[in-house]
């Protein structure tokens, strides 16, 4: 019986005889106390034994595993286990003390594809919110394949959940910051943004507002490798989200000013041509798509208010209203804040005090 599993069908048929509502609970015997224990039991998961196996699966050698007939279809479903464990600050801390971080960070490189991004989304979960995690990620060199894979994998899946773990790698994490820049992150940004996959464009723009919001003076290192010019071109994306994040970088860069000049100085009318574009683009939408893109309306205003000394003319057309004068939203900082492990972080920090 204990091969075939919990005999479920079984305890709902005890626990109809012996409790159908119209008689008092009766008292459980000794051998009807032993046999709930056991099926209660069997459905009871040791977390800590389960992540040591999944640890041992991502440790065998492909090849050993393959021949034991277990499919990469099989380690999936296993990462997506330990996924779920990870969840927890505590066993996310945990999974470097029972040997499972350096295992992780191998399945980075992890001949299938769908594993290496499978990986990254577990130490993105692993690192968010997560100061402990971020440090043993970063002293066991996790930043280096994350950035391998993010710059130059096949699979443009893998490279966007590589960008991923970087981004909830370095947010708030000083050091993770400096090493990012140090290993030349500001370029493998300026050339992920040459993709057309929108959502990986998406994430890049997010990272480089954050990054700019972070520190000033790379608004300069941002100029000089060309961002401008690149942030201009997708400002004009048949996406909008991609419009908006891009029109938010270049809003950074303008509040920049060295010398009394901007990063976009030496690119303004180009600027100013894209910006009457959207105005005139803007002008023609339906009064429903005017709500939904009310950051991109303020944002186009802030940008020429920044560059220009005046209020565009959506202000003057009707197109921007006194109560859409708040500044744009940091929707960048949103992505990298998941609410629940924010809760978990606050949490474990009341408890800490």
């Amino acid at each position: 019986m204990a091969n075939e599993g919990p005999n479920w069908e079984g305890l709902l048929k005890w626990s109809i005889a012996h409790s159908d509502g119209t008689r008092p609970s009766q008292n459980f015997s000794e051998e009807d106390q032993r046999w709930f224990m056991e099926a209660m039991q069997a459905q009871t998961v040791d977390v800590g034994k389960r992540m040591k196996e999944i640890i041992l699966v991502m440790e065998t050698p492909e090849q050993v595993l393959e021949a034991h007939g277990i499919t990469s279809a099989d380690i999936e479903d296993m990462l997506d286990e330990l996924q779920e464990h990870v969840e927890s600050i505590d066993m996310a801390n945990n999974l470097h003390s029972i040997g499972g971080l350096i295992p992780l960070l191998g399945c980075l490189k992890n001949t299938h594809a769908n594993i290496r991004a499978k990986a990254a989304d577990i130490l993105t979960t692993i690192v968010q919110n997560n100061l402990r995690s971020q440090q043993l990620v970063m002293e066991a060199n996790g930043l280096e394949p994350l950035l391998s894979n993010f710059t130059s994998d096949p699979d443009v899946i893998v490279r966007t959940k590589a960008l991923g773990a970087i981004s909830s790698l370095i947010r708030d994490n000083k050091p993770g910051i400096a090493a990012f820049r140090l290993a030349n992150g500001y370029g493998v940004l300026r050339d992920a943004l040459s993709s057309e996959n929108v959502r990986f464009q998406r994430k890049v723009l997010n990272l480089i507002h954050y990054l700019l919001q972070e520190n000033r003076s790379d608004c300069n290192v941002a100029t000089e490798l060309g961002f401008p010019s690149l942030m201009m071109h997708l400002a004009c994306s048949e996406d909008a989200e991609v419009r908006e994040a891009a029109l938010r970088g270049l809003l950074e860069l303008a509040r920049d000013r060295p010398c009394g000049r901007n990063s976009l100085s030496e690119d303004e009318e180009q600027l100013k041509q894209i910006l009457q574009d959207r105005i005139e683009g803007i002008g023609l939408m339906l009064s429903e798509d005017l709500a939904a893109a009310r950051e991109e309306r303020q944002l186009v205003d802030a940008l020429w208010n920044m560059c220009y000394k005046e209020p565009s003319s959506l202000r003057e057309n009707g197109l921007l209203f006194p109560e859409e004068d708040a500044p744009p939203p940091d929707v960048a900082g949103k992505l990298f804040e998941p609410p629940l492990r924010a809760w978990d972080a606050k949490r474990a920090t009341d408890t800490d005090t």
